[in-house]
């Protein structure tokens, strides 16, 4: 029997090495190798008999490959697939992460009934019994006899029964939980968690099983085991929530058959999990009549665009240093925007504690939100109240000037969409902008001077 050898790998960067060390060589991060066991194969005599046999079972022409054009399960849930770009695709194996009782299982649950008029869909739980998913559905009031339910963390006994009786979609509840008998070491280890996606995967592959996988994260919002595991599946979702808040945020990380970084908003409820159609109206639905150091900005995750309010706050700064307190923006960007207020608009920021938050939970990380911060921020400066009804979109240079955006008229239309009268654009946009015709007021500026010009007049 061939012998075992561990070494250890760095789960940021794959960096490999034979002794254990606190700090990784290669990347400088703290704390993140991991032991893994390798078990290495026995060689094998090829010859050339052998070798042509299984050349010809593996390799495929492209020509004679067939394929099923535009077919995906679908199911009530519009939100859920059009994070999965339409729909779940045969074999795809789909990754879900987020943190411990935020609702990734019932979520899977309520997907299993939806999947069921499809044909059988298994739910491997290596947590829970049959009868504590059995009551859990029955809270949900989910009821087919197409799901079926198994209660194993042996890889090789689900893998026996996938490949005999070949369900449609397959549900993993977790993947830490699993284990391979072959390896010696105890489940929800790197090598573990490695090798039994790699049967998943195989599994997917060859029968057109889709599996859905649970994964468990870190402390700092990292999936659970090694880095190669975001690799080695077809999509990675991540489901975010703020504790004490009713809605969910689930985030697209990866997708080989759709966008990347799609967002949909889900809401608990008594029922189970509910999805937020319209997102835009849910986000501002506190919003008062005309605010100071408020502002909306459609902001574009994915292909959707959601609307989302920028608000502002400045004190005197009691003490030495000024603070910058930022909550669901890009601290180094809010930077940028303060040192661009105070050159290019003389603004004297230098001894005012600055606050900037996203009500809701969600981070901007689109730069087209620049131009709606920086007028929250003139706003409260100037102490001019602002219009609910306005928004403003668009990128800020370090001189001063007001970038193009894209996607201009898919933002525009969502704002119109909600009732909105006007919104600040930039000039660069206006070719674009006038092809379409628009019911709300659309204020070009080619720069911060000629905002303040307007805002002096409004004054």
């Amino acid at each position: 029997m061939a012998k075992t050898k561990s070494f250890y790998i760095c789960s940021e960067c794959g960096y490999k090495t034979i002794k254990w060390q606190g700090k990784c060589d290669s990347c400088g991060e703290w704390g993140t190798f991991e032991e893994e066991i390798e078990v290495p194969l026995l060689s094998t005599k090829i010859n050339s008999n052998n070798l042509n046999s299984n050349s010809k079972s593996k390799v495929v022409s492209f020509s004679n490959i067939q394929i099923e054009k535009n077919f995906r399960y679908k199911t009530t849930i519009s939100e859920f697939d059009r994070l999965l770009g339409g729909g779940l695709v045969k074999g795809e194996v789909v990754l879900l992460t987020g943190n411990p009782g935020i609702g990734k299982s019932t979520l899977l649950l309520q997907t299993a009934k939806e999947y069921s008029i499809y044909g059988e869909v298994l739910y491997v739980s290596g947590e829970e019994s049959p009868a504590q998913i059995k009551s859990r559905g029955e809270r949900l009031g989910i009821t087919s006899d197409n799901i079926y339910l198994m209660s194993e963390t042996d890889i090789q006994s689900i893998y026996e029964y996938v490949l005999t009786k070949k369900p449609k979609i397959v549900i993993v509840d977790s993947i830490q939980t699993l284990y391979n008998s072959a390896i010696d070491s105890i489940p929800g280890t790197p090598t573990q968690i490695r090798e039994c996606t790699l049967k998943i995967v195989e599994l997917a592959k060859k029968n057109e099983v889709s599996f859905f996988i649970v994964g468990h994260i870190t402390k700092d919002g990292k999936v659970a085991g090694p880095k190669m595991l975001e690799h080695m599946v077809d999509a990675v979702f991540q489901f975010e929530g703020e504790e004490g808040l009713f809605y969910r945020i689930l985030r697209s990380e990866k997708n080989r058959f759709g966008s990347t970084n799609e967002l949909a908003v889900f809401s608990m409820e008594d029922n189970g999990i509910q999805e937020v159609k319209n997102s835009s109206e849910f986000f501002l639905s506190e919003r008062e009549e005309k605010n100071i150091g408020s502002m909306v900005v459609p902001v574009l995750e994915g292909t959707k665009v959601f609307l989302l309010e920028i608000q502002t706050l400045l004190t005197d700064c009691v003490m030495g240093i000024p603070k910058r307190i930022v909550q669901g923006f890009d601290r180094n960007r809010i930077q940028i925007l303060i040192a661009i207020a105070e050159k290019r608009m003389k603004l004297s920021l230098g001894m005012k504690d600055f606050f900037i938050n996203i009500p809701g939970g969600l981070s901007i990380k689109d730069p087209a939100a620049d131009l709606g911060a920086l007028i929250s921020l003139v706003s409260l400066y100037k102490n001019v109240a602002i219009s609910q009804k306005i928004a403003a979109v668009g990128e800020l240079g370090l001189r001063g000037e007001i970038r193009k955006v894209f996607f201009i008229e898919k933002r525009l239309r969502e704002l119109e969409k909600l009732g909105f009268k006007g919104v600040y654009v930039p000039e660069a946009n206006r070719k674009e902008i006038e092809k379409n015709s628009y019911k709300m007021k659309i204020i070009y500026l080619k720069n911060l001077e000629e905002f303040l010009e307007r805002i002096s007049k409004d004054e």
